[in-house]
Formats: structure tokens, sequence, C-alpha cells
């Protein structure tokens, strides 16, 4: 399967089809984490309790700190 990139704001997005997240068991609330090794990107479901709980409390400060541009980039 090839993707491209799509245009979210400033950003870019992949979209994941349905099949796929519901092969993983990945749905929005699940936290992913990203990983590279320099080549490739990894996104993974965090499985360590504890990690899920860090993922959180950074999301959350992050939303905090940028609510503003992150509401604008919805729009």
């Amino acid at each position: 399967m090839i993707k491209f990139l799509t245009k979210v704001g400033n950003s870019e997005a992949i979209v994941i089809d349905k099949a796929i997240l519901s092969l993983l068991q990945i749905s929005s609330n699940t936290p992913l984490e990203i990983t590279t090794d320099g080549k490739n990107l990894v996104i993974s479901p965090v499985s360590d309790p504890d990690k899920a709980e860090e993922v959180k409390k950074a999301f959350c400060s992050v939303k905090k700190r940028f609510a503003g541009a992150l509401k604008r980039l919805a729009d």
C-alpha cells in the first residue's frame, strides 16, 4: 500500500485506513509512540502503562500550551 502525506495546517499527516486500525486494535484513543532509525518511521501502540501515562501528560502539556494554535489548525 502506498500512501501520501496530507497537508494539515502547517503540518503533514498520514491517514491510516480503518481496516488497518481494526486489525491492529488501534483507535483514536490509543497512545502511539513514534520512533525512527534514521530511515524508517515506526509507529507503535504504547504497551507500557507508565509510558502511556507519560505520553498522556506530554500531550496534555502541549495541548494546554498550544491550544489556540491547535484550534486554528483544526479549523
